[in-house]
């Protein structure tokens, strides 16, 4: 149901039992899937692709021209994908001609006040709490969690199951399936409640932990650590993941308490 008082384009694509609230401005090269709700307030622009049961709450602009000098005005999109909830007041910047696009990812929840940049990548069943930042070019796996005023450098990479306390600047790469926290940001262990809920076995966990206890001993550097673990610890998805995603990382990887540079 549209309600009145809104401005909605007239080429805007919005698919059956959307409901927007008053007060709220649908642009021209804008997609809504169906059973969306809009509250009031809502800004959705140019180049928006939102998926189906989603939720935007009162005072969210979604699809806004990125705040980058090098932005000229390029076609480019910002995608909510199906069952995710953005609360009020959330930002969220369209991509560049670097990517194209800007990307949350199914059942997301990200909460009021956060901002997303130009060509992030968000993956599906990620928590964003309040006032969570990413920069430009932030990519997040999986089933992450970002505790509130958690504050993301560009170019960072987020792995899948990780968990980031409150209150932390993120200038590193954070692996699979880690918590990290304290000021500087490190390594304080692995997310095995997180990997509990999604039904990761005993065993899974114990060998996630065992390779971890290896990368940020204090006793090796990073690259004597990577081989101890292709050493000791038997092949697995979970085992080729964490050694692929610290070996492409750019950045470097957040640090162990005390641990050798």
């Amino acid at each position: 149901m549209i309600k009145p008082l809104n401005f909605i384009h007239q080429n805007a694509k919005i698919k059956s039992n959307v409901s927007i609230d008053p007060f709220s401005v649908i642009h021209e090269n804008v997609e809504i899937g169906e059973n969306t709700w809009i509250g009031s307030n809502v800004t959705i622009m140019n180049g928006s692709r939102i998926g189906v049961n989603c939720k935007i709450f009162p005072g969210s602009v979604i699809g806004g021209i990125p705040q980058d000098q090098k932005f000229n005005g390029e076609d480019s999109l910002a995608i909510i994908g199906n069952d995710s909830t953005i609360r009020e007041f959330v930002t969220i910047n369209r991509g560049t001609s670097a990517s194209g696009v800007t990307k949350i990812g199914e059942n997301c929840l990200i909460m009021a006040y956060s901002h997303i940049a130009h060509d992030c990548s968000i993956g599906e069943n990620c928590i964003l709490s309040n006032n969570s930042t990413l920069a430009g070019h932030v990519e997040i796996g999986n089933n992450v969690v970002l505790s509130g005023l958690t504050a993301i450098q560009q170019f960072c990479k987020i792995g899948d199951f990780s968990f980031i306390s409150g209150g932390s600047m993120v200038r590193k790469d954070i692996p699979p399936f880690v918590k990290v926290a304290r000021n500087p940001l490190i390594y304080i262990g692995i997310n095995t409640i997180g990997m509990a809920r999604n039904n990761f076995s005993k065993y899974r966990i114990k060998i996630i932990e065992k390779t971890y206890r290896i990368l940020f001993s204090k006793e090796y550097n990073i690259s004597k650590a990577l081989n101890i673990v292709r050493e000791e610890i038997r092949p697995s998805e979970d085992r080729n993941v964490i050694l692929k995603f610290i070996e492409k990382s750019s950045l470097g990887i957040v640090r162990g308490y005390d641990q050798k540079s």
